[in-house]
């Protein structure tokens, strides 16, 4: 066991993730404090805007601090953990591995975390006991904090309390029982400095958060709204203020922000406003906020509209049966219609493009990296099939399938969620017919495909059930006029029909 002569703490502050990315939200902790890890170990999953990543630790050592809650937002330089390294051998290195980079690190797997246990001390004049909320980890951000090596440092040696859990009220996180207390008071905008907590050593309960947020909601319900003066002198009568039901601490508890008013603010978490028409407030930041942004922007600065046309796709659809039953990976629809896309970009090139207004130039585009829409747990995101035109069925299929995967797993890399040209909506899966999607800023155009369902259809002069899908095409009015819209979603329609049309471009 290294003593704490030996050892030294190393920083590890969140990295830059790329893509002009400049803050992530905390979704979960993979190592504690007291763990054990190796060089380029994943020690927190963040989330993005454009993805969820896990980020490798450069170092190897005991983890002794840790900064942030889950849910919480940290940007780009902010602390993450500090790791407790032994002293660098002469000439030597302190062994970390220098990647700092999201998605970089060594080859080897990452050694087993375990727990790092104290060693035994010698007997000594008894010590204070430790507040019990240092047993939860809930330590302050030091960069001179101690290894959890069961060597005291010299400021604990007195009390018996590890450097790691020593803290003041004003350096690190307020003492709560548990991380749900903490989450508790967030998700309502509870301020758990404002609080004294009635447990040992002013551990706050969770019945302290609790009575704190039943009197806020009291005295919301109770008081009447006071009428409030420009100037002392438009009025000479004494403005009443609702009183403040007390805290068990003697303070008066922290009001409830009602929806609409000016102080309201988004928390990280979803919280309910109180009074007449209570709301839930409910932040936009991550994927979701990425995707309201982008979508507000689209609807700005696109003039767009849609065209759209019923197509027979009875032949599609045997003919796709027809290359599955013949052996090899299963290929699917959307895999198809991918091609159809590439197809139909190849012969109007108008709708594989972008619009620069500083430059006031449209700027087509030779390659077609098409993008999807997938709908996760998350929400919306959109993947990027690069070089797409490039690619026969059998291998969009595969890489649809990939990308679909890592999407549901929040596995997508910001790489593999930008740099899009067109977009395919297969909004079929969600049992509907049609749908007017807004355009996915910067591209020109996105085609939508609706459910395939048996209908009545003229076949070769008879009424006949045919397998019917509805086709749309939102397009950028900028780019190209009606004329070439209709001409590329006609093309689409006409492969959906007859697939031996794609043979010319085979």
């Amino acid at each position: 066991m290294a003593h704490a002569s030996d050892m030294h703490s190393l920083e590890f502050r969140l990295p830059d993730l790329g893509e002009g990315l400049t803050e992530a939200e905390i979704v979960r902790w993979l190592v504690e404090v007291g763990d054990l890890v190796a060089v380029d170990q994943p020690v927190v999953e963040v989330e993005t805007a454009k993805a969820m990543v896990e980020v490798p630790c450069p170092y190897g050592g005991v983890v002794t601090a840790r900064f942030g809650e889950e849910g919480t937002e940290l940007p780009v330089g902010a602390p993450l953990i500090t790791v407790a390294v032994g002293a660098p051998a002469a000439g030597g290195s302190t062994g970390g591995s220098g990647n700092v980079l999201v998605g970089y690190g060594t080859s080897e797997a990452p050694a087993r975390r375990r727990r790092v246990r104290p060693e035994p001390t010698a007997p000594a004049a008894p010590a204070a006991p430790a507040p019990s909320w240092a047993a939860n980890g809930n330590t302050g951000p030091s960069e001179t904090t101690a290894p959890a090596t069961g060597v005291p440092a010299a400021g604990a040696a007195a009390t018996g309390v590890p450097e790691t859990a020593v803290h003041t009220a004003s350096a690190g996180p307020v003492p709560v029982i548990s991380p749900l207390v903490r989450r508790l008071a967030r998700e309502n905008g509870l301020d758990l400095r404002e609080l004294t907590g009635s447990g040992p050593d002013g551990l706050i309960l969770r019945a302290d958060v609790e009575h704190a947020l039943r009197a806020a909601a009291g005295r919301d319900q109770s008081a009447e709204p006071s009428m409030t003066t420009l100037t002392s002198a438009t009025s000479h009568a004494p403005v009443a203020e609702p009183s403040a039901a007390p805290h068990a601490s003697g303070r008066p508890a922290p009001a409830a922000v009602a929806l609409g008013g000016s102080g309201a603010g988004v928390g990280s978490g979803s919280r309910t406003s109180s009074g007449p028409g209570n709301a839930t407030r409910i932040p936009l930041k991550g994927v979701r906020g990425a995707v309201a942004d982008k979508l507000s922007r689209s609807r700005r600065e696109i003039p767009d509209a849609t065209c759209w046309v019923d197509a027979d796709a009875t032949e599609l659809m045997r003919a796709r049966t027809a290359m599955n039953a013949a052996g090899g990976p299963k290929i699917p629809l959307i895999a198809l219609l991918a091609r159809v896309c590439t197809a139909a970009l190849a012969r109007f090139p108008e709708l594989n493009s972008t619009v620069d207004m500083d430059a006031r130039e449209v700027v087509r585009l030779d390659a077609v990296h098409l993008g999807f829409a997938a709908q996760t747990e998350r929400g919306l995101v959109v993947p990027v099939v690069r070089d797409a035109h490039a690619r026969h069925a059998e291998s969009l299929g595969a890489e649809f399938a990939r990308l679909t995967e890592a999407a549901r797993a929040g596995k997508l890399t910001p790489a593999e969620l930008t740099g899009g040209t067109f977009t395919l909506n297969n909004y079929g899966v969600f049992g509907v017919d049609g749908s007017t999607p807004i355009i996915n800023h910067p591209e020109a155009a996105m085609l939508g495909v609706g459910r395939i369902v048996p209908k009545p259809w003229v076949h070769e002069g008879e009424l006949a059930v045919r397998q019917v899908v509805q086709l749309s095409l939102t397009f950028d009015h900028r780019v190209c006029d009606g004329g070439t819209a209709g001409g590329f979603l006609r093309y689409v329609a006409d492969c959906v029909e007859q697939p031996a049309v794609l043979l010319r471009t085979l």
